[in-house]
């Protein structure tokens, strides 16, 4: 590509002489960066979910991505300096949307899921967006859209995903594997082998293994290659439709030759101590190949379109004083955010988990039961439930959960439906509980044959408790309803606390009916001396 000089008038704004150029260039770059301080809110959470979630951890290469491909345009359109003083507006913009989702907006709850009304991505692409309107210009700025774009998938997979698309992948690779290690005479009839997983042997092949992160990958390699060829929109989609698919069905094999591996490793000490990191091996083989096919087909097709000339013109003394002004004009911007009073909602939203703290929370007594043991359980490297194990000589061990991660809405079904699970029944049913009142409760039965269960769910605040509303499975609770930050929730002392009880028995002879009647009844003896508002107050 021939790169030609013009002369410009002071009017047309450009760029100055190289030596200059570089040395504007990089303060540009510099305050750019300086101005992320403006939106840190966000650019720390998206680091925190790209360090701890692995679902989440490709996003770290968006922004990388954005800006690379963004300069590949602007360099496209000879490094032009045509900025519109309406950049400075949307950078400040950027900065008050970021103040707003943490200060002020709120949060709706749409059926279980949490929603902000402002994306966590938002603030950042906005900036993006102020940046090349103020320094580069309207023609740059359009041109970028789809690099610009990326900036909103910093957060590759919506928190809305989980339980719109997650959770029921989850439930069906599970399936898939029990039912494949059924067609190999390898079902799974021992509690040490339920779902393929034993703490000693293997991995949870269900959570986790649902496919969605290699197809979420292969989504955006597509996604990216689609735009650097400069596919027409419709191979564009197709693609992109095709490399997630792809990424699915390559998850299933791997699904397979796991069970494979589980039957022949059982008994071989030697295999069964490396179950996981053949797991590993596994998938990153299928992946590579997955990879490199896709990208050989996508090689079959050639962009067709030509990059424009680049014509790189040479500005005046005032243009680059005009410019100066931007960069003083970006920093006074920048300098009156930070002035703002701090953020009530600091970063260690909920401070730092100290699991002996929680656990010394967990009732020691709740009527004859007695606490065996605790611990807690994570999701995404965060501490989501603290959970303790109570006994008494003439019943089965009881699990209390308690959920401690009040920025989300926890759905107990759905903890279930991950494993491959949907609940023989899910009803509402009355227990008296320790100060004598009868409270509804939200109550499912489970039984993978091997093992019956039955769970009960509460939310508590420190005055009352309601039951989880989810009387049937699949219904959601179809209404719209706002709540602080989750922050400002933490600091008080009412935030709502669900609470989870859980009862295993070993399957036996009896009837459904005579079973989940044992189950209760069992439930309603724990629940008889237990105090849930107390427990509530305990973890605010």
């Amino acid at each position: 590509m021939a790169e030609n000089l013009e002369f410009a008038s002071p009017a047309e704004g450009s760029l100055p002489l190289p030596r200059t150029r570089i040395f504007l260039a990089s303060g540009i770059a510099i305050l750019s960066l300086v101005g992320c301080l403006g939106i840190y809110r966000e650019i720390l959470i998206l680091w925190q979910l790209w360090t701890t979630d692995p679902l989440r951890s490709i996003g770290m290469l968006i922004p990388p991505l954005s800006i690379a491909l963004t300069l590949r345009v602007w360099r496209q359109l000879g490094w032009r300096m045509d900025g519109t003083w309406w950049g400075l507006g949307v950078v400040a913009l950027s900065y008050i949307l970021s103040l707003l989702r943490n200060e002020i907006v709120l949060f709706g709850v749409i059926g279980q899921v949490s929603v902000a009304f402002i994306p966590l991505s938002l603030p950042v692409y906005v900036y993006g967006c102020g940046l090349i309107l103020l320094f580069a210009g309207t023609e740059v700025w359009r041109k970028a859209w789809f690099p610009l774009g990326l900036l909103l998938l910093s957060q590759p997979v919506p928190i809305l995903a989980n339980g719109l698309i997650d959770i029921p992948l989850q439930n069906i690779s599970a399936r898939v594997a029990r039912s494949f290690a059924t067609l190999i005479h390898f079902a799974p009839n021992t509690p040490q082998l339920r779902l393929m997983f034993s703490p000693d042997f293997g991995m949870f092949i269900a959570p986790g293994c649902d496919g969605i992160r290699g197809a979420v990958t292969m989504g955006y390699v597509a996604l990216i290659l689609g735009y650097v060829k400069r596919f027409v929109w419709y191979l564009w989609a197709a693609y992109v439709a095709g490399a997630v698919l792809l990424g699915y069905v390559f998850n299933f094999i791997r699904l397979c030759l796991l069970v494979i591996y589980y039957r022949i490793a059982l008994g071989h000490p030697a295999l069964e101590g490396v179950a996981k990191q053949a797991d590993y091996g596994i998938g990153s083989c299928l992946f590579l190949v997955a990879t490199l096919l896709f990208l050989w087909l996508a090689s079959q097709k050639q962009g067709t379109r030509t990059e424009r000339e680049t014509t790189t013109r040479i500005a005046s003394p005032s243009a680059f004083r005009a410019i100066g002004i931007k960069c003083a004009a970006l920093a006074v911007v920048v300098m009156a955010t930070l002035a703002l009073p701090s953020s009530a909602l600091t970063y260690a939203r909920a401070g730092t988990f100290n699991p002996e703290s929680y656990a010394a929370r967990m009732p020691q007594q709740i009527g004859s039961f007695a606490l065996a043991r605790t611990w807690y359980e994570q999701q995404s490297g965060t501490p989501v439930v603290e959970a303790g194990a109570y006994s008494t000589p003439w019943s089965d061990e009881i699990t209390l959960g308690v959920w401690i991660a009040v920025s989300h809405i926890h759905d107990p079904a759905d903890c279930w439906l991950a494993r491959g699970l949907e609940p023989d029944s899910l009803t509402v049913k009355p227990y008296r509980l320790a100060s004598g009142e009868t409270l509804n409760l939200s109550t499912g039965y489970y039984s993978d044959g091997i093992t019956d269960s039955i769970v009960v769910n509460a939310t508590c605040t420190p005055q009352s408790c309601s039951q989880f509303q989810n009387a049937s499975p699949g219904q959601r609770l179809g209404i719209v309803y706002l709540e602080k930050q989750f922050g400002t929730l933490a600091a008080s002392a009412q935030h709502p606390v669900p609470i989870m009880v859980r009862i295993d028995r070993l399957h036996g002879n009896d009837s459904k009916a005579a079973t989940q009647q044992l189950l209760s009844d069992e439930a309603q003896k724990f629940l008889a001396g237990f105090d849930p508002t107390s427990l509530s107050r305990a973890f605010q």
